[in-house]
Parts: C-alpha cells; sequence; structure tokens
C-alpha cells in the first residue's frame, strides 16, 4: 500500500511561532512526532510519505498517489483538517485518522472511513490487521493503557529535519495531577508510563546520528511527574550521553512547579543540558488555584520558585488562564503583575474552556452552563464554551488588556532584563556552535524588528543596552525577542 501521511495546519496562534520561524528561515517549530512513530508502526513494505502542512502544501496529487490517507491532529487544527477531509472525498481517496481531535470528538467524523482512536499500541494493530484479512470497521476504541516500552522509535527519515527549529521525543505518558480543566488524564491517565533507559539513549543516537545538532524538546506533559526514575536513571543517564557527545543538544521539557522544592533535580536537569521548561502556573488567585484542583500551586511563592529555577540556569515559560469562577475583577492587573515581576518572557495567556470529559466539563453540564460551541484549542480568539461567572464582555476586554500589555515591545523587553538579571545559565552558546542560519536569522530579525516593526526604538534600545550590559547574553537575547516578534504580531490582532 501506499499510504500518505498527513499534519494538518495550525492556525496562527502564540503556540504556532509562524512569525518567528519567518525570521529564522524555517518553516515550523516542531515535526508532527506522533505521526512519525506511527510511520514505524505501519508494516515495513508499505511507500510512506509524509506532508506537514505547516511545512510544505499538501497538493491534489499527494493525495491521488495514495491509497489510504492518515490523519492526526489536535483540536486547535480542526479548520485544516475539514479542509484535508474535503479534498480526499472529492478525489476518492480512503482516509484513516487518530489522535487528540478524533478521539474526543468522533461523532464528527463519520465521514472518515476508520477511525483508530485513543493510543495508537492498542488500536492501530487490530486496523491493520483487520485491513489484511480484508474487512476494517468504521471505528476502532480501546480504554487500555499500552506499555510505551513498546513503542517504536519515530521513522524520521519522513522529513527533512533542516525544515524545523527543534526534534521532538517522548519519554512519558500521563500526569499524577488532576486539575479539573485538563484533559491529559482523559487521553493518557494519571499513571505516568514511562519508557525505558536504553529506548531514551537510542532515540537521542538517531537523532545525533542522523545529523541533528540543536534544541531538543522532550514533549512529557510532566516530565517529573515519576521523579524517582528520572532521578536515578533518566537523567544520570543522560548526562554521561551529552558529556560523550560534547552537549549536542540543549533539551526542553515541561513540569509542575513543585520542581522548585527539590533542589537536586533542578541540579540534575541543568548538568543534563535542560536549559528551559514550561510550567503551568495558571493564575495568581489562590482561590482560583483551589477551585481547579491545581494542588500542587496553591500556598506557593510563584515568584520566587520561578527565580529559584532562573537562577540555576532554566528559563521558565509559563501557562496562565484566566476566567475561573473565582477570579476577581483585579486578576487581570495581578496577571501582569505576576508575569512581570517574575521575568517569565514567554507567558501564554488563554481563556478558561472545557474540553469534553474533563471534571470541569462535566461540573458545567451539572450546572446547564455549557454553551454550543466547542473548545477551539486556540488561546487567542477569545472563545468559551461555557457561561463564565464574569461578565462575559468584561472578561473578554480584560483578557484582551493582559494580551496587549504583556506582548507590547515595551513590556516585553522590559521582562527579558527583569529575566536576564536572574538568569545563571551553565552553558552559553559559543560561536563555534553557531550556524550559518543563525547569522542568517539575525540580520532577518534586524529588518523584521528594527526596520519595519512598530515597536523599533524599544528594539533598538533593547539590543544596545545588552550590547553594553550584558554581552554575553546577547545571543539568547535576540532569540527572545525573535519570539516576541511572533507573540505581539498575534497579540496585535486582538
Amino acid at each position: 500500500m501506499k499510504a500518505l501521511l498527513v499534519y494538518p495546519r495550525y492556525p496562527d496562534t502564540l503556540w504556532s511561532f509562524r512569525h518567528a520561524v519567518k525570521v529564522s528561515s524555517k518553516k515550523a517549530v516542531f515535526p508532527p512526532l506522533g505521526l512519525l512513530t506511527v510511520g514505524s508502526m505501519l508494516p515495513q513494505e508499505w511507500d510512506k510519505k509524509l506532508i506537514d502542512m505547516n511545512v510544505s502544501n499538501l497538493t491534489d496529487n499527494d493525495i491521488l498517489w495514495a491509497d489510504c490517507v492518515f490523519i492526526s491532529a489536535m483540536v486547535v487544527q480542526r479548520e485544516s483538517v475539514k479542509d484535508v477531509i474535503r479534498r480526499c472525498k472529492r478525489l476518492g481517496t480512503k482516509m484513516v485518522a487518530g489522535g487528540p481531535l478524533f478521539s474526543h470528538e468522533p461523532e464528527d467524523y463519520n465521514m472518515i472511513d476508520h477511525l483508530v482512536l485513543d493510543e495508537a499500541e492498542i488500536t492501530l494493530p487490530l486496523f491493520l490487521e483487520d485491513l489484511i484479512e480484508g474487512g476494517p470497521k468504521h471505528i476502532y476504541t480501546s480504554r487500555e493503557r499500552p506499555d510505551v516500552t513498546t513503542t517504536p522509535l519515530p521513522m524520521w527519515s519522513l522529513i527533512n529535519m533542516k525544515k524545523y527549529t527543534a526534534m521532538s521525543i517522548q519519554y512519558s505518558r500521563g500526569c499524577p495531577f488532576d486539575c479539573d480543566f485538563c484533559n491529559i488524564a482523559v487521553l493518557n491517565g494519571r499513571k505516568v508510563r514511562t519508557k525505558s533507559r536504553n529506548q531514551i539513549i537510542r532515540e537521542l543516537d538517531t537523532l545525533y546520528d542522523r545529523g541533528w545538532r540543536s534544541d531538543v524538546f522532550i514533549v512529557d506533559d510532566n516530565f517529573i511527574g515519576k521523579r524517582k526514575k528520572v532521578e536515578e536513571e533518566i537523567l544520570p543517564a543522560m548526562i554521561e550521553w551529552q558529556q560523550n557527545k560534547k552537549y549536542p543538544f540543549s533539551l526542553s521539557t515541561q513540569v509542575s512547579i513543585n520542581l522548585a522544592d527539590d533542589e537536586k533535580l533542578i541540579r540534575l536537569l541543568v548538568k543534563t543540558g535542560f536549559d528551559r521548561v514550561f510550567i503551568g502556573i495558571e493564575s495568581p488567585n489562590e482561590e482560583s488555584l483551589v477551585e481547579c484542583n491545581k494542588r500542587q500551586n496553591e500556598h506557593r511563592d510563584i515568584v520566587t520558585a520561578v527565580k529559584k529555577l532562573q537562577n540555576h540556569g532554566l528559563q521558565v515559560q509559563a501557562g496562565f488562564i484566566l476566567g475561573f469562577d473565582s477570579d476577581p475583577v483585579s486578576i487581570f492587573k495581578s496577571q501582569i503583575k505576576l508575569v512581570q515581576q517574575s521575568g517569565i518572557v514567554m507567558a501564554m495567556v488563554g481563556l478558561l474552556n472545557a474540553p469534553r470529559g474533563t471534571k470541569l466539563y462535566q461540573r458545567l453540564m451539572d450546572e446547564k452552563r455549557l454553551t454550543e460551541e466547542k473548545a477551539t484549542g486556540d488561546n487567542t480568539d477569545c472563545s468559551m464554551n461555557f457561561v463564565p461567572k464574569m461578565d462575559r464582555d468584561t472578561l473578554v476586554c480584560g483578557y484582551k488588556e493582559v494580551m496587549t500589555t504583556l506582548y507590547s515591545p515595551r513590556e516585553y523587553y522590559s521582562r527579558i532584563n527583569v529575566f536576564l538579571a536572574e538568569y545563571r545559565p551553565q552553558r552559553k552558546k559559543s560561536i563555534s556552535q553557531l550556524e550559518l542560519w543563525h547569522f542568517w536569522a539575525l540580520i532577518r530579525a534586524i529588518w523584521f524588528l528594527g526596520i519595519t516593526d512598530p515597536g523599533r526604538v524599544y528594539y533598538w534600545r533593547f539590543v544596545l543596552f545588552t550590547l553594553m550590559r550584558r554581552p554575553r547574553s546577547f545571543w539568547i537575547s535576540m532569540t527572545l525577542a525573535v519570539c516576541g516578534f511572533h507573540l505581539w504580531t498575534v497579540a496585535r490582532r486582538l
């Protein structure tokens, strides 16, 4: 068979970083790790091609080439998915779909020939077996959680790595916490399942052998969910590997704020080569944290915790949510104050939504507060799929105020300076580690940020200040400035 694996296009959101990758002459931030892994699960003798629509166009000839189109998507890609389905239908090519979007909303996709839902290690072999026997069913689903030590290496040969700014690997699935708005427990469960130490080393070896020498994102929803194994097995093995290879990868991942309580684990992460962590902070309002069962964040000085991580050499990126029932009208100024004081340069702020299957969704259903709107997964479109306690217009206006303030060039560059005052990196990027595209990106950044952008005055002030006061932080400063270009370009739409 000829299998075409299709990853639909992201809309222009905070998370797409489309304007930032344009500056760096890349096409997208991360490759579609799920589809690359599915590629390895399909029969070896099949012809396979992958089209990431964030990197290249999907043509009719691509669809006509295939016996079957395999689609995987998240909720935020829903509109692009509709286009892919329409084109496959018009051209008469069969479709197989899986991933979070289809697993959450299977009843909306009856037009797709085969829905292979939940985790592919369980359901994809069942589909393939029936396909070989000539009688595949319309839908395959399972509540069983697979052993991820059986998960194969991603099929990296399906993509051109040079089109991306970072590669991805997965170590674990699931999260031990139970925040009521989060659908990770629905998708992956609360029991943390992990790959073995040897698996992770093989994944690093595979990227290294293919010539990759840049950022690697460990996509786990909470990398430290099984802390003892991470401390005693995984990180020591990764440290040894990085040291033997002279640290070819800068690492990033997602963690919970209680990382700040474990000095040993922080030092191990930094020694491994981690320099960025994403944390769900959500709210400075204690009542809102209690409301959503964000236990790990309660009774904590968030600014102090963030600065501790920065002092050890970890840049903290964070998620924030507005729209909890317990949010007072003062929440907007409180959010801005927290972000600016902590120096969290990339603060992703969104309005609360209730994903299907979550405890929040069930509570709002019981309270008859759900609307007919669907959660879009886009934290910049001001959509909510329920009736908030706060007046809707007040909430949306406050959200826009937070976004346009945090992502004005003046406040953004100020936040970088707050961050750099605390940041103590263990390893600095040297000129010998830089590639030609870094210098080309710098030239393009000067054009976009220093010449054509309305905030160019603040850019030049920032550049001069950095060169005079923090010349060793020049490259990270310019990288953050380019990220800011994307973020305030998106925020200005509000």
